[in-house]
């Protein structure tokens, strides 16, 4: 892997991780764009260059972060509850991560499953868009009334994004949505639950596969795609909570389905090699 194929990869990370539009899906396609065989190394290079996004979120979020933290020293029970509400949130993604990483692997990482979903998804959000259109976007429970019970059910929607093109903020978003939250809280209650789901993934691909990786592309390569994965969801984040605040989520709804049908007829003409 070159660094500019690198650099890339860390742009659309960046980017697209915490949009509801599917990170994974998205450095997919562009790795088999970019000519970037499927494999071991290519999977857990989409996944550690993740990394650079979970420091955006921590840097951007600190407050919240520093919070949770006098909570766990018994300073802050606000703080206190939403880390509760993290953990019970992660809960559901660990366990059913583990159990089934390797098969998904095996079966999913490719672009015609990304595909589907992207659809699926793009189909799913303009109908929760429908169900809502009467309702004020500011309506619902702050972050500070949600509830470890209510965490856990949005957790196992996010067991859903396991299938690549999913997209692990759609499902948490829109679960946060369903349980009560005002939109804007879904969104920062997703982002800090994907930073502990992020760390995982990222943790147990470096070690099952750190090595593949490092075999195959080198460091420069890992430490470019962090970099810009890091300043890209920065951007895109600023971007996306103002962006919501004002517009909603169809604009992502209907960008995956035109993307599940122009990367649909890009395979059947013969592009993706697979």
């Amino acid at each position: 892997m070159s660094w500019w194929q690198a650099l890339i990869l860390g742009l659309v990370e960046g980017l697209t991780e915490y949009l509801p539009v599917s990170s994974t899906g998205h450095l997919i396609l562009f790795q088999r764009a970019l000519g970037i065989a499927e494999g071991e190394a290519a999977n857990a290079y989409a996944i550690c260059i993740q990394a650079g996004a979970i420091v955006a979120v921590l840097g951007l979020y600190r407050a919240r972060v520093a919070s949770m933290f006098r909570g766990l020293a018994g300073r802050d029970d606000d703080g206190r509850r939403l880390l509760l509400c993290i953990v019970a949130g992660f809960l559901p993604a660990a366990v059913l991560g583990l159990a089934f990483n390797d098969w998904i692997e095996a079966h999913l990482f490719g672009l015609w499953p990304t595909v589907g979903a992207w659809f699926v998804g793009g189909v799913a959000i303009l109908a929760v868009r429908g169900m809502r259109k009467d309702r004020d976007e500011g309506a619902g429970l702050a972050l500070e009334q949600l509830a470890p019970r209510a965490a856990f059910l949005i957790g196992l929607l996010q067991c859903v994004a396991m299938w690549p093109g999913t997209s692990r903020s759609l499902v948490t978003i829109v679960g946060g949505v369903l349980v009560g939250l005002r939109l804007s809280a879904a969104v920062e209650f997703s982002f800090l639950l994907g930073v502990v789901t992020l760390c995982a993934a990222t943790g147990y691909a470096g070690l099952k596969s750190g090595s593949v990786m490092l075999e195959n592309y080198g460091p420069l390569s890992l430490a470019v795609g962090f970099v810009a994965a890091w300043l890209a969801a920065v951007v895109s984040v600023r971007w996306m909570v103002a962006w919501l605040q004002k517009h909603g989520m169809a604009i992502f709804g209907w960008y995956r389905i035109a993307l599940a049908a122009a990367v649909a007829l890009w395979m059947i003409s013969g592009g993706g090699g697979s």
